[in-house]
């Protein structure tokens, strides 16, 4: 599809790390300008097209416009450097996931309705009449917490099934782009023990904070993270102290001292962390808290997978991702999800950061597919 790969260069071009309004701008101009769609914004920024019949099952094509923060030498002069090389593009935001959205936005646009059994574009044979509702969405935030996903569904953001564009490209082999069904979350949060100050020359009059803490860390090594299988994926969690901090001084017995815990959580269950408090003077509060995704519809699986074998040359296979994305705080209100994008593992947040354009041009056949077997 010619379109994407100039959209995307527009998309990336966009700085969206500090502030995503302008991306978010040309998105839904864009929008209102090729398509025949609905188009609107959510007051946290959020841009949605919709088209077919709402009153019918509902799919959405689900993207995010902000990008982590450029290494310097992605940009010249405050604006984002985009280059292409060797059937690739270059640049921060090209993977994660601006790339993605570009194929999503036209393939919204060459799904809509009202479609005629005439096949000759292309498109496969279907009834005039719409069986259900096809939204493209570009969600603020992602990066900070799924901060445009959660004021989506807060808001009544309910649809019944998503494709989320995120990467999920050369995880069962090389050049094929698979469906993810399951994915980890995150859980971070911190443990604080609390003692009583004194003198070292006196420690016996004080209560030791971090061999309180120390306790606590002890509690979380022998935690068994959980583990989960989805359509034949297994997943394990894992639970890990990152950061421990505590004491004022060589000569003071610490009052105070903090532990923080990352856990990568499976769908259905998560780590008893909250053991610690059962010891003296420990506290447990959860910081951020991610959710995972499993896929909780097998029929609708099994539908993107043969849209996406359909959409490729290779045999793409349902699997599984390590990383947390909007689909699982889509999926913890109950949207049945998938995972299906062009970024490739070791691409997102780096330096050297691109995208595969015949990649792109194979996720557009895909969400194409995809969009018009809903509406």
């Amino acid at each position: 599809m010619d379109d994407v790969p100039e959209l995307t260069r527009e998309l990336v071009s966009i700085p969206s790390h500090e502030d995503e309004t302008a991306a978010g701008d040309f998105i839904e101009r864009w929008l209102r300008e090729e398509t025949d769609g609905e188009v609107t914004r959510d007051e946290a920024g959020s841009v949605f097209a919709r088209t077919g019949d709402p009153t019918g099952p509902t799919l959405a094509l689900v993207g995010h416009h902000d990008v982590v923060p450029p290494a310097e030498e992605q940009t010249k002069s405050g604006e984002y450097i985009v280059e292409e090389r060797d059937g690739r593009l270059y640049g921060r935001g090209t993977a994660d996931m601006k790339g993605a959205v570009a194929a999503a936005m036209c393939a919204f646009r060459d799904s809509e309705v009202p479609r005629t059994s005439d096949s000759s574009s292309g498109s496969r044979p279907r009834d005039a009449a719409p069986a259900g509702e096809l939204v493209f969405v570009s969600f603020v935030g992602e990066e900070s917490g799924g901060i445009g996903a959660r004021h989506a569904i807060e808001s009544g953001f309910a649809p019944e099934y998503a494709v989320v564009c995120e990467g999920s490209t050369n995880y069962s082999k090389q050049g094929v782009t698979d469906v993810v069904v399951a994915h980890k979350g995150r859980r971070g949060s911190t443990i604080t023990a609390r003692g009583t100050a004194s003198h070292a020359s006196e420690p016996e009059a004080g209560e030791n904070a971090i061999y309180r803490a120390s306790e606590a860390v002890d509690i979380v090594r022998g935690i068994d993270a959980p583990t989960a299988t989805v359509l034949g994926n297994h997943l394990s969690g894992s639970v890990a102290v990152t950061e421990i901090e505590g004491g004022s001084a060589m000569n003071v017995i610490p009052d105070r001292c903090t532990v923080t815990v990352d856990e990568r959580t499976v769908p259905g269950e998560r780590a008893p962390i909250e053991r610690v408090t059962e010891l003296e003077g420990v506290e447990w509060a959860v910081d951020q808290d991610l959710p995972p995704m499993a896929c909780s519809n097998d029929g609708f699986a099994e539908r993107m997978l043969a849209a996406a074998r359909e959409a490729q040359d290779g045999v793409s296979e349902l699997v599984s991702k390590p990383h947390a994305t909007d689909a699982g705080w889509l999926a913890e209100a109950g949207t049945a999800c998938v995972v299906c994008g062009a970024s490739e593992p070791g691409e997102a947040h780096t330096r050297n950061e691109s995208v595969s354009l015949a990649v792109l041009d194979r996720c557009y056949r895909l969400y194409r597919e995809a969009g018009e077997g809903f509406i």
